[in-house]
């Protein structure tokens, strides 16, 4: 038994069982590849995949605990090779963030700023995706850490930690009605057209349920996954935005005005998710808590401990 047996293994699984991807994806042969998880396979006595005729085409109930120990035995492989790398070299590397466009378009500039200011060798990537996508970035090793608001608390494989909380507002050109209104309320929100997010993306499950609650229909015009593209459609005059509360610059929107909504929609909560025994370099840490300075290096190690209710806002 060897690590590129193991690493054939993972790939194959994580190329959806074509071997001629996980070869390209591992700069091999898929011969190689082929054979070394047959031998594998003839070490441990069973079969880790299922197949039909020269295909593998899933896996094995042996195969599936099989996975779970090659997943273990990885992620403590790589763990060893970013000690080495972290004490080679404590102030530069690669550092990947996986977000979503309100964070990265919003909340992220200054603290993406202070951080390549503080760690100018450090190569900085940001990748974009939905909340479901981010999370999943991390799981498979993509992105060193995730940053959204939806789906990646619970996701398996991941622990979170909660950033920053934020309201919805709602977006309106100048002179509109609805700023005439002292409480502003669902059904007044539902009289017109909205133009607000898609299913995936920032706090939607929320306005949905506010709206199913009081068995309100509203009117969804358009769903996008820009709080920008909300707010040029909202200047055209076509509905009402939501959006997330972060998304509106009163200097920069100066076309649309801004009513707070919290009180129909509640309160969301931005996290930032890691994966489960990583190791963490120490400007990873440091980029963590200049996005949220409630969190500290203590913090984030208890929880990436198990101890998963250390902290909550």
């Amino acid at each position: 038994m060897n690590l590129h047996q193991l690493r054939f293994v993972r790939e194959a699984v994580r190329q959806n069982y074509n071997l001629t991807e996980a070869a390209k994806a591992l700069f091999t042969s898929q011969p190689g590849v082929s054979k070394a998880i047959i031998e594998l396979e003839e070490e441990l006595g069973v079969d880790i995949f299922t197949r039909h005729g020269k295909r593998i085409r899933g896996l094995t109930e042996p195969g599936r605990a099989i996975l779970k120990s090659v997943e273990l035995i990885m992620q403590e492989i790589d763990g060893l090779k970013r000690i080495g790398n972290e004490f080679a070299a404590q102030d530069s590397g690669s550092f990947t963030i996986a977000t979503t466009h309100t964070q990265a378009r919003y909340s992220l500039p200054k603290v993406v700023q202070a951080f390549t200011q503080k760690f100018p060798k450090v190569r900085l990537s940001l990748l974009q995706g939905n909340p479901k996508q981010v999370a999943e970035m991390v799981v498979r090793d993509q992105a060193d850490i995730a940053i959204a608001t939806e789906a990646i608390a619970g996701m398996e494989g991941l622990v979170s930690l909660p950033c920053y909380q934020w309201e919805h507002l709602v977006v309106v050109p100048p002179e509109h009605p609805l700023l005439k209104s002292k409480s502003i309320t669902l059904e007044e929100i539902a009289a017109y057209p909205l133009v607000t997010y898609d299913a995936a993306f920032a706090g939607r499950n929320k306005i949905d349920h506010a709206f199913s609650l009081r068995s309100i229909k509203p009117n969804i015009l358009l769903e996008a996954i820009d709080a920008d593209v909300i707010k040029t459609y909202v200047e055209l005059g076509m509905g009402v935005g939501i959006i997330a509360g972060m998304a509106f610059d009163p200097e920069r929107d100066k076309n649309l005005r801004a009513i707070t909504v919290g009180h129909l929609f509640g309160t969301n909560v931005s996290r930032v998710a890691i994966k489960q025994g990583a190791y963490l370099r120490s400007y990873v840490y440091t980029f963590i808590e200049l996005l949220t300075p409630t969190l500290n290096r203590k913090l984030i190690d208890q929880v990436m401990n198990g101890e998963k209710d250390m902290y909550e806002l």
